[in-house]
């Protein structure tokens, strides 16, 4: 009887905390390398686009409809036209070049997108910006070709339609007179709505309320009858703020919120498990309730993760000024309850949970690629085909390796977690010496490590290689019994990442072990995991064929 009654307990508590459980979500909503977020709404779905840099495809774009659970549907620029060296060029472009944080917006049936694309010349040592503008009717795409808006300067351009349907541009630049290094301010002129190129007169509407260095990321809102500008400030690192000011009219003058910054992690210890929190964007819901979509690096190791910038979202609410000669001015008061980013949050609508499985599988059944790989820059031709073996991914081996400005043959997932399991199962018979394939985690050009067979005059052997800078072969292995097949094991546990190996007909044996922070972020992109061949600078016809691959993350626990 007393069994009974504990298993009854034990089956009540359990319900209980799964009741709990359901009703709450975790930080970030959108993990991996997704930074500067903005969204909108139309209907009762949610859309979000985020920064994509050097990498191809560019701008992706998810929906939701609970705000937690997000789907990828799509890029902004999804075609080589789109990116080939005019408006865009992601065929060359630096490490931490591209496309830098975009603003998206709907209005009567059209989405738009604006953005900048940062390319540097080598041979006139100067930085090329563009300022662009896309369109579509369908946020899955097609997108149009980039438009570039003349007279432009600075980066991270927002868009706002006013009442009567007249569309405004909010830039940032280096102003004429600086008062100090890294001054920026913000600037706001119209757009033609047919040719998205200025007009009218400039406005300049505020430098900023923290010293100001690096004012970017502007947003537009209205609410209560008022303007509210929004930015970023103090760089995209530990100090990483958002600010608001507002103003009667659209085009100022602006009068900054005497609590500025309204969110930072800046007053809060680099030990914190997120940090670096800013570039938000705001979005209000049919209830009357607001919430900020903001960038966030979690601090897994070494205060870094390989993640990088990830996309998280906390709560928002309005008070009024309580100082009398303020005007009883409203403003965004953002985590009202705790002034940071929590791990772990009440669902933002009722009977909603977050479902969404973050593990990544793909047997390369169907004619056309998953949405979710990911190449350094627009591959080359004749980079992979999933028609030469049907049911099996061929990439093909090329001279370049992942080097500087360079086109490898690497094509990867973003890592979402710390912690995770990868295995893949790969045939490669090559020719050629030197061939080699396998995978990888590819942080930048110089920021890698890759796990591989490679082709020698007397055999096959089986490496892990690191590139920090200079190249590091941390183990290679000369395989006795190669019969043409491989599986590759990667896990990532403890802080330490475990390189295993199957060959045809054998269990996994264990190659090397090492500490997990070979990749760590560094710059303004996180992580990519996937599948990667070379034939190390020479010319040959050698191939890999990949059966599949699995992404398993691991949700790690923090300890607050």
């Amino acid at each position: 009887m007393l069994n009974a009654f504990s298993l009854f307990i034990k089956f009540v508590l359990l319900l209980h905390l799964g009741s709990l459980f359901a009703q709450t979500f975790t930080n970030p909503v959108l993990p991996g390398g997704y930074p500067d977020p903005s969204i909108c709404k139309v209907g009762d779905e949610f859309y979000m686009a985020n920064s994509s840099f050097e990498y191809f495809p560019g701008i992706p774009i998810h929906k939701s409809k609970d705000l937690l659970n997000w789907t990828l549907i799509g890029h902004g620029l999804h075609r080589e036209a789109q990116c080939n060296g005019g408006a865009v060029n992601l065929l060359d472009v630096q490490p931490n070049g591209g496309i830098y944080a975009p603003t998206l917006r709907y209005h009567d049936g059209t989405f738009y997108i604006i953005t900048t694309s940062i390319y540097f010349d080598e041979k006139t040592k100067k930085h090329i910006g563009n300022n662009f503008i896309i369109t579509s009717n369908n946020p899955s795409g097609p997108w149009s070709d980039p438009v570039v808006v003349q007279g432009a300067p600075g980066i991270d351009p927002d868009l706002f339609f006013d009442e009567v349907g007249r569309l405004w541009y909010t830039g940032q630049q280096k102003p004429k007179d600086p008062e100090f290094t890294d001054q920026k301010e913000i600037w706001m002129q119209e757009l033609n709505l047919e040719t998205f190129q200025l007009m009218g007169e400039r406005y300049h509407l505020w430098r900023g309320a923290c010293d100001g260095v690096w004012t970017e990321g502007p947003h537009i809102y209205k609410n209560d009858g008022r303007y509210y500008l929004m930015i970023a400030e103090g760089g995209t690192s530990f100090n990483h703020a958002v600010m608001v000011a507002t103003s009667d009219n659209l085009t100022g003058p602006y009068v900054s919120n005497a609590r500025n910054p309204i969110f930072s992690s800046r007053q809060l210890s680099y030990e914190n498990w997120v940090h670096s929190t800013g570039h938000g964007d705001l979005i209000n819901l049919d209830d009357g309730r607001w919430y900020m979509f903001l960038l966030g690096v979690r601090g897994d190791l070494n205060r870094k993760s390989n993640m990088g910038r990830e996309t998280f979202v906390v709560p928002v609410i309005w008070e009024r000024d309580m100082h009398p000669r303020k005007g009883k001015i409203l403003w965004p008061v953002v985590a009202p309850k705790t002034g940071r980013v929590e791990r772990v949050n009440p669902v933002i609508f009722d009977g909603t949970a977050l479902t969404k499985d973050l593990t990544f599988q793909d047997d390369f059944k169907y004619t056309k690629l998953n949405l979710a790989w990911n190449f350094v820059r627009v591959p080359m031709p004749n980079t992979y085909s999933l028609d030469e073996n049907p049911g099996h991914l061929r990439l093909f081996t090329h001279p370049n390796t992942i080097s500087r400005r360079k086109r490898a043959h690497f094509m990867g997932i973003k890592q979402t977690e710390s912690d995770f399991v990868i295995t893949t199962k790969m045939h490669f018979n090559p020719l050629g010496i030197e061939s080699a394939a396998g995978i990888a985690i590819v942080q930048k050009d110089d920021n890698y490590v890759s796990f591989m067979i490679r082709k020698e005059a007397d055999g096959m052997l089986v490496e892990v290689l690191h590139k920090k800078k200079k190249i590091e072969i941390i183990k290679t292995h000369k395989l006795e019994s190669y019969k043409g097949e491989i599986r590759f094991k990667l896990v990532s546990a403890n802080d330490t990442y475990t390189f295993s190996y199957a060959t045809k007909g054998r269990r996994y044996k264990v190659l090397t072990t090492t500490k997990a922070d070979l990749v760590l972020f560094n710059g303004f992109t996180g992580a990519h995991i996937g599948l990667y061949a070379t034939s190390n600078g020479y010319d040959n016809n050698d191939f890999s064929d990949y059966d599949w691959i699995n992404y398993i993350p691991k949700l790690r626990k923090w300890k607050e």
